[in-house]
């Protein structure tokens, strides 16, 4: 996040795209619960109406896969009605024209036609959101988890920079992380093109620096992205796989094609917390590691805040720490790392990462504190960009619409998107387990429009099959006007009926995150 947690409650305009916050983080979204109670007006961008929708000022009910023909209207009404922040422009941004004649193409009555929002509803949320001083945007998958994932948050820095809504409070591109720690995971290097700190493994000097301190010779080009990696097991790059705290034959998609994968590695390693559906079919050996109540260390959540994490109770059985497990895995290779301590690895990091030089354990010991710190008398950063964008000027970019990957015809005539539950998180792993979060919530389901239900003779409750051309699977019908007809939505939770064995090979060519969003799929009854 560019900006604080704490400041959504003081934002007058919260302009919610792609996320069902309240399901998705619902500890977070109560800072906007606050803002809303406090006046703010309220913006809402989902293929599905939800809890946070229903209750804002503005629905922006798009058709899956639109994002970047609805913020290229909003841009073109706000530059049309003279509403953008001409000093900001001129003074700290770059490439203007480029994106000003892009967005010229795309009028509101153009981006009404392919998004399915009104030209009306366009106009408004342009007007408000460039008009409130203290206007925020927040995100998460539903903006990133296409083919054009890059583009879509650029679009969405256009709209902070055209608006200088950057480097203050209550205001930024606030991306609302997706997984528990997932930013502490980026932060400390596990990126392919990054080494720890956020420092290219492409630059000579970087690592060099790094090859120093480690004592050997680092290698120049990148690692594997996750996508290269699953393609690695089929093509025979890839032989053996490590795996922590992932369950790829759920997460991963087209995953009747990631299981064919599996099946022709030579060695697989499981190394979490519970026996998943990736361990339990295809590992050879299964480490079994500990929670975060059992183990010390960090985590650094989506403001970029860096926190203690302390052991509350100790590991079951033979469960050991993460860290442990690696140093003596390292050890068994010939290569002896020391004591496993967590606060010597944090230090190693620390001495290495500018970004993260300030931070130590003495220092956040009772509060955590937000990177870039880059002394110990530095006290962290609130919000970025504060005076100027950190890059000197804010780049612009000139954008055009991205058709999904796949989209629906006359055998796969529906569009599935897929997403998250409040009562179960990621592949369920964990709550699968929980009889509280069970009971609530036990088998999938797939959200279907009225209309498309009477038409197929669907009722509530019915057993269906959804069908992609990668596979089909089963779920509980909700007939519901949540989503528009034509559009299907059903979570990613359940091992038994994985909403990924539907999903495609689409992913975005920038970065290779896949496209889970769009989907084309038919239905069928159920045949018990």
């Amino acid at each position: 996040m560019t900006n604080s947690i704490a400041e959504i409650e003081n934002a007058d305009c919260m302009f919610v795209i792609g996320s069902n916050t309240t399901e998705a983080h619902p500890v977070l979204a109560l800072r906007m619960k606050t803002a809303l109670r406090r006046g703010a007006k309220l913006i809402v961008a989902d293929p599905r109406r939800t809890w946070l929708a229903e209750r804002a000022h503005l629905h922006l009910q798009l058709r899956p896969g639109t994002d970047i023909p609805l913020l290229n209207g909003i841009a073109h009404v706000i530059l049309a009605e003279g509403l953008e922040n001409q000093v900001y422009i001129e003074n700290l941004t770059e490439n203007f024209e480029s994106f000003r004649e892009a967005v010229e193409a795309w009028p509101p009555e153009r981006a009404s036609e392919v998004t399915g929002v009104p030209a009306e509803d366009i106009i408004e949320a342009a007007r408000i959101y460039a008009t409130t001083d203290r206007a925020g945007i927040y995100y998460t998958l539903g903006i990133t988890e296409h083919v054009c994932g890059v583009d879509n948050v650029r679009s969405l820095s256009n709209l902070a920079l055209m608006t200088g809504h950057l480097g203050r409070e209550s205001v930024g591109v606030n991306p609302l992380r997706g997984q528990n720690n997932v930013q502490g995971c980026n932060d400390v290097g596990n990126n392919p093109v990054y080494l720890p700190g956020y420092q290219e493994v492409a630059d000579d000097n970087i690592r060099a620096t790094f090859s120093k301190a480690w004592g050997v010779t680092l290698n120049s080009n990148p690692g594997l992205r996750l996508d290269q990696m699953m393609s690695g097991m089929h093509d025979g790059k890839l032989r053996a796989f490590y795996i922590m705290g992932e369950d790829p034959i759920l997460s991963e998609p087209n995953a009747n094609h990631v299981e064919k994968g599996f099946e022709q590695l030579d060695f697989v390693v499981s190394q979490d917390i519970f026996l998943n559906e990736t361990a339990r079919k295809y590992a050879d050996v299964v480490l079994p590691a500990t929670c975060f109540a059992e183990k010390e260390g960090t985590f650094t959540n989506s403001e970029r805040r860096v926190q203690r994490v302390r052991k509350a109770v100790d590991a079951p059985g033979e469960a050991w720490t993460d860290l442990k497990i690696l140093h003596e895995v390292s050890a068994r290779l010939g290569n002896d790392w020391g004591p496993a301590d967590p606060e010597t690895v944090w230090n190693e990091f620390a001495d290495l990462s500018p970004k993260f030089f300030g931070i130590r354990y003495d220092r956040i010991d009772q509060q955590g504190i937000q990177w870039p710190c880059l002394d110990r008398e530095d006290p962290g950063a609130q919000f970025l960009h504060e005076g100027a964008p950190i890059r000197g000027r804010g780049l612009f970019y000139g954008l055009d619409h991205v058709p999904p990957w796949e989209e629906p015809d006359q055998d796969y005539p529906f569009l599935l998107t897929t997403g998250r539950t409040l009562y179960h998180y990621n592949a369920a792993t964990q709550t699968a387990r929980s009889d509280g979060h069970m009971d609530k919530q036990n088998r999938c389901f797939i959200e279907i429009a009225p209309d498309d239900a009477r038409d197929l003779g669907v009722a509530h409750g019915a057993m269906l099959t959804v069908e992609s051309r990668r596979g089909a699977i089963e779920a509980t019908a909700k007939v519901t006007d949540a989503v528009h007809p034509g559009v299907l939505w059903m979570p990613m939770h359940f091992a038994e009926a994985r909403a990924n064995i539907l999903t495609g090979d689409g992913k975005d060519p920038e970065i290779g995150t896949p496209e889970y969003k769009v989907t084309a799929v038919r239905l069928a009854p159920a045949i018990c």
